[in-house]
C-alpha cells in the first residue's frame, strides 16, 4: 500500500487517501474516495464527519479582523461516516483493500467535485508577504463532533490539502496564426504583419517558436520587434476582472526598411524562475512548501497565455499544460452503486 497517503492525530483518527491530485476530465472529476479509521472508545457518543471545501482566498490572513474574512467558499460538502449510513456509491478497489486490512473500525467516504469549479491555483505572494498565499485551494477535513454544525477543535480533527488538476488534451487544437495590416499617414501603402506558432499546445518548460513575417510596403522603417508571452487570469469575485502579467519577452533590433520584408523565428520559454518576484502571478496550486510552476491553462480560460507583438500588434493564444500521466490515459467515469454498511 505504498501509494496511500495517511494523516493521523493522536492515533485516534486517521484518514487514508490513494492520491492527493484529482483530475478534471471535463466530463467528470476523479472521485475523492478514502477511508477513515476511528477508535470507538475515543469517540464515545460523538459522530465522525468528513468535509471537502473549495475556497478562494483573496486577501492576507493577517487582515482577517473584526469578523471580516478575505476568503470565499466556492463549494463545501459534508458526509457522516460514523455511525455508518447506507452507502450510495460502489466501493473503489483501494477502499475495499483498506477496509479488509484495517478491520471493522474503518469507514469509507466518497465525494464528487463539480467539474465547473476552478483548478487549484496559487497567486504568487510578494517578497515581503507572509502567511497563506492567495488563490484557490481544496481541503479535506475529518472531525468528530455530536453534530456537523458543532465548532471544530483542532485536537479533534485532521486537515489535508488536495488538488484539482487538469492535464493536456490528447488531441491539440489548430495551429495558431494571425495577421494584421496598418496604414500610416502620408503613405498610400500598408505594413503587413503575420505571426504564427508551430503548434497550439506546449508543455511546461518547452520553448515556444514564434514565426514572424513582416512585409513593409509603407514609407516607414520598422526599428525593432518585440515579442512577449503574457499570462491572462480571469478572477471572478464581486465582478470578473482579467489580470495580465508578462512572463517572457525578447526585444530585437531587427529593422525592416521601406519596401522590404523580414521573416524570422523568435524563441521564448515561459518558466517560473525569472518571474519569482512578480506579485499576483498565477501558479499551479501546491501542497505545503513544495516548488511549483506557472499556472497551467484551463479549458475554461481561467488562465491563458498568448504571444504578443508590439505597436503593430497581433495576439496568438496558446495552451500551456502538463502532459497527461500514463496511468490517467484511460480513467473511466465513476459508476453508481447501491451498498449498505452490512456488506462491508
Amino acid at each position: 500500500m505504498s501509494n496511500v497517503v495517511y494523516v493521523y492525530i493522536y492515533f485516534q483518527l486517521t484518514v487514508y487517501l490513494g492520491k492527493r491530485d484529482f483530475v478534471d476530465h471535463l466530463d467528470h472529476v476523479d472521485p475523492v474516495d478514502g477511508v477513515v479509521l476511528v477508535d470507538p472508545e475515543y469517540l464515545k457518543d460523538r459522530k465522525v464527519f468528513v468535509t471537502i471545501t473549495c475556497a478562494f482566498r483573496y486577501g492576507r490572513e493577517d487582515l482577517d479582523v473584526l469578523g471580516l474574512s478575505f476568503r470565499k467558499v466556492l463549494f463545501s460538502s459534508t458526509v457522516q461516516v460514523f455511525p455508518c449510513p447506507p452507502l450510495s456509491h460502489q466501493l473503489s478497489q483501494l477502499q475495499e483493500k483498506l477496509i479488509k486490512k484495517l478491520g471493522l473500525h474503518a469507514y469509507p467516504f466518497n465525494f464528487t467535485i463539480p467539474h465547473n469549479l476552478p483548478c487549484s491555483v496559487t497567486l504568487q505572494p510578494g517578497p515581503e508577504d507572509t502567511g497563506k498565499a492567495c488563490g484557490v485551494d481544496y481541503e479535506l477535513q475529518v472531525f468528530c463532533a455530536k453534530t456537523e454544525d458543532e465548532k471544530i477543535h483542532q485536537r479533534n480533527s485532521v486537515h489535508l490539502l488536495i488538488r484539482k488538476v487538469q492535464y493536456a488534451p490528447e488531441t491539440p487544437g489548430p495551429q495558431p496564426m494571425v495577421e494584421t495590416s496598418r496604414n500610416f499617414l502620408m503613405s498610400d501603402r500598408s505594413l503587413h504583419l503575420e505571426a504564427s506558432l508551430d503548434k497550439e499546445l506546449y508543455y511546461h518548460g518547452e520553448p515556444i517558436n514564434i514565426n514572424v513575417h513582416v512585409t513593409n510596403n509603407s514609407t516607414k522603417t520598422v526599428k525593432k520587434i518585440k515579442v512577449s508571452v503574457r499570462q491572462y487570469a480571469d478572477i471572478c469575485l464581486f465582478s470578473t476582472a482579467q489580470y495580465m502579467c508578462p512572463v517572457a519577452m525578447v526585444e530585437a533590433e531587427d529593422q525592416v526598411s521601406a519596401s522590404s520584408t523580414l521573416c524570422k523565428i523568435y524563441t521564448l520559454t515561459p518558466v517560473l524562475g525569472p518571474n519569482r518576484e512578480k506579485r499576483g502571478l498565477a501558479l499551479d496550486g501546491k501542497l505545503k512548501h513544495e516548488d511549483t510552476n506557472l499556472a497551467s491553462s484551463t479549458m475554461y480560460a481561467l488562465s491563458q497565455y498568448s504571444a504578443f507583438c508590439w505597436d503593430v500588434a497581433v495576439e496568438l493564444p496558446f495552451v500551456l499544460m502538463h502532459p497527461k500521466p500514463k496511468e490517467e490515459m484511460h480513467t473511466p467515469p465513476p459508476q453508481p452503486g447501491n451498498l449498505t454498511c452490512k456488506s462491508l
